[in-house]
């Protein structure tokens, strides 16, 4: 706990007991001493025996250290929930010894009949008292309707989303949009009140739109390209482009007007899902990984706490003013790139390692020349367009993670050849990929059945959407 500033020192009344709720103590800075001290007394000579005598004291300190740092603890106790059962006469009986596994069991263990026991999933996730103010009734402007009642939201957010007035597309969509909603215009037009912003926008449509160079982009591929704040392109993006939500362009952002199902040279802007292949079949494990993910459960802190961070909440008067380009004086980063992401975040490039295990890239960003030889190997000959592969070959996708793996694999055997000592021969390299690809491939599927996008990467096209709903 002392290692890790940001955690919370736990005491508990019951450490024996699963079930003991603890009380947290918060870590303050302090500068305080730590004495050492001797109290020695010495008996006096006593002369008439009825005569009481008190013994001479003498108090001894030394100074042992200086105390930088202090746990204290300020937050009540929350309620403790035993394992007990109330009987028909109101005694209550202990189920520790039925409910704790404490050594290998037989099968009648787990047959017992016993009362129903359901501990409480959470506690009170604040542990100091604070002053609830009751609010008056919202007044909404003029035209505001409440939200339907449904099954849906009776229980849930406060509010209703707030939403941007983007356009979803399916694959199986017969029309595609030639504008944005009014809406999205109406949003926009809010906000852009600057010339910064007046750039950031041409900007943009040059990116997306000017001579058709690009009409498909990936929100990360913005971000490389322009600077600009993330809260003003929620509201930018909208206003420019649709987000196709299934088929190989899915979680990215096409310009309105454009079919990239009728077009077979968008094969190019179609949307590859890699994630990195690690297991022992595949020379190195989870944790030899160089690529490491953006959080674990072993770093999962208690919700409860004393002291929270506001986060920042960004108005519309703070978009007004400018945050696609302009801010603190003190920022480090010049004003044209200050938003802007690296490239690596939407680019592959050979020799170099993804920024996060699971990437979206799409196949034009894929800067191998091997690899841009599988995407247009049924070049002139596309015939039709499907869910899964596009306008590419069957199985274009499989071959490109295969060769990319065997690409990343590659560099972490450069970087670790202990890993490695057992293959080191490119032969066993190509054996390994073809085993890979052929023989198990169900195996392989469920390894990467248990990647899943960590919560706030750049890469979850899941988040996107939630931040345009």
């Amino acid at each position: 706990i002392y290692a890790d500033p940001a955690k919370r020192l736990e005491l508990y009344f019951r450490p024996k007991d699963p079930y003991c709720h603890p009380v947290c103590a918060n870590r303050f800075p302090t500068s305080t001493m730590l004495l050492r001290v001797t109290r020695r007394s010495k008996k006096k000579q006593q002369l008439d025996p009825e005569e009481q005598i008190q013994p001479e004291v003498q108090f001894e300190m030394e100074i042992l250290g200086i105390v930088t740092t202090v746990y204290k603890f300020q937050g009540m106790s929350d309620f403790q929930y035993l394992a007990m059962h109330s009987g028909p006469d109101g005694k209550q009986t202990s189920m520790y010894d039925k409910v704790l596994m404490l050594k290998p069991e037989k099968e009648e263990f787990f047959n017992k009949d016993l009362p129903l026991y359901i501990p409480p999933p959470i506690f009170s996730r604040l542990d100091t008292p604070v002053d609830y103010f009751y609010r008056p009734d919202i007044q909404h402007r003029s035209g505001y309707n409440n939200p339907q009642v449904s099954g849906e939201n009776l229980i849930g957010l406060s509010r209703a989303r707030r939403p941007h007035n983007a356009i979803f597309v399916n694959f199986d969509d017969e029309e595609i949009p030639t504008k944005p909603l009014d809406a999205a215009v109406q949003n926009w037009k809010k906000v852009c009140t600057n010339p910064v912003d007046k750039k950031v926008e041409e900007e943009l449509r040059k990116v997306c739109a000017l001579l058709l160079v690009r009409p498909v982009w990936s929100r990360n591929a913005v971000k490389a390209n322009i600077s600009v704040h993330p809260d003003k392109l929620k509201v930018l993006l909208p206003y420019l482009a649709y987000y196709m939500l299934t088929g190989p362009w899915r979680s990215l952002w096409v310009r309105f007007g454009y079919d990239p199902r009728k077009h077979p040279e968008a094969k190019i802007y179609q949307v590859l899902d890699f994630r990195i292949r690690c297991g022992m079949k595949y020379g190195y494990a989870a944790t030899d990984m160089p690529v490491k993910a953006k959080r674990s459960t072993y770093n999962y802190s208690l919700p409860i706490t004393v002291k929270k961070q506001g986060s920042h909440t960004v108005s519309v008067h703070d978009l007004k003013q400018g945050l696609g380009s302009a801010g603190t004086s003190g920022a480090k980063k010049p004003p044209s790139s200050r938003y802007k992401l690296k490239e690596s975040v939407y680019i592959f490039r050979e020799g170099a390692l993804p920024p996060y295990r699971q990437m979206f890239y799409q196949l034009c960003d894929l800067n191998v020349e091997s690899l841009q030889k599988i995407i247009h190997r049924n070049d002139g000959t596309e015939s039709e367009c499907t869910e899964r592969d596009g306008w590419c070959l069957a199985k274009t996708s499989d071959d490109l993670r295969d060769s990319m793996s065997l690409m990343i694999k590659q560099i972490i055997r450069s970087t670790r050849p202990a890993l490695f000592s057992n293959t080191t021969s490119s032969e066993d390299g190509k054996e390994q990929l073809a085993y890979e690809s052929g023989e198990d491939e169900d195996d392989e599927e469920e390894e990467e059945e248990d990647f899943k996008p960590s919560d706030g990467s750049e890469n979850e096209m899941e988040t996107e959407i939630l931040d345009y709903v």
